[in-house]
């Protein structure tokens, strides 16, 4: 019993922890969207 419990919880902490990573990685990425926007908009004035 204690063995299923303890799977369950490490397999509901990668799931999390999967999740997470994911959202990161769109934060990044949006991020980096608005740096390259900023950045043509930038040379397009020069």
């Amino acid at each position: 019993m204690k063995k299923i419990l303890a799977a369950s919880l490490i397999v509901a902490f990668a799931l999390t922890g999967c999740n997470t990573f994911k959202g990161f990685g769109k934060d990044v990425s949006k991020a980096g969207d608005a740096v390259t926007n900023t950045a043509e908009k930038t040379e397009n004035k020069m």
